[in-house]
């Protein structure tokens, strides 16, 4: 992967998106984002959808036609290896507000918009790649040393109207 890929970086845990089914898989579909040409992306139908139904014939009857465009919403953002791959989901409740659990305190964040969420890029010096973290205010605010008020107050207020 390029040190400086930047398409990928727009994309975010929470976003809504449009997508257009290109494929269908025995595990679910591989579709292309809108705006978004050079990353790949796809929807595990089994893992979303798999356990409510009563077979592969009604899983099936799940899946999105080929050509389609449908609206999803990121799940995960994938940069360790060329190209970036985004996860996406078009789970109804997830559609409606989009929850990831915390890795602070394994609680479910609320990344959709007005949520409880952040989502941090952790990213190196030393070379390519990069890896999402999502976190409530709180808990990350609760990690920050105390004299660090600033950057406490911040991780409470980034992305909130003012």
């Amino acid at each position: 992967m390029e040190r400086f890929e930047t398409e990928s970086l727009a994309l975010i845990p929470g976003q809504l998106v449009r997508a257009t089914v290109l494929s269908h898989h025995p595990w679910g579909v591989i579709v292309r984002l809108a705006g978004y040409e050079r990353v790949g992306a796809s929807i595990d139908m089994v893992e979303q959808f798999g356990r409510t139904t009563s077979g592969h014939e009604e899983l099936r009857a799940l899946f999105p036609e080929v050509g389609t465009e449908i609206a999803a919403v990121v799940e995960q953002v994938r940069r360790w290896n060329s190209p970036a791959w985004v996860r996406l989901s078009i789970r109804p409740r997830d559609l409606e507000s989009f929850r990831w659990p915390c890795a602070f305190c394994g609680d479910p964040a609320v990344l959709s918009a007005g949520g409880d969420g952040l989502v941090l890029d952790v990213r190196s010096n030393d070379g390519p790649g990069s890896h999402t973290v999502v976190a409530h205010r709180g808990c990350l605010a609760d990690r920050i040393r105390p004299e660090e008020v600033g950057e406490r107050s911040r991780a409470m207020e980034v992305g909130r109207a003012p």
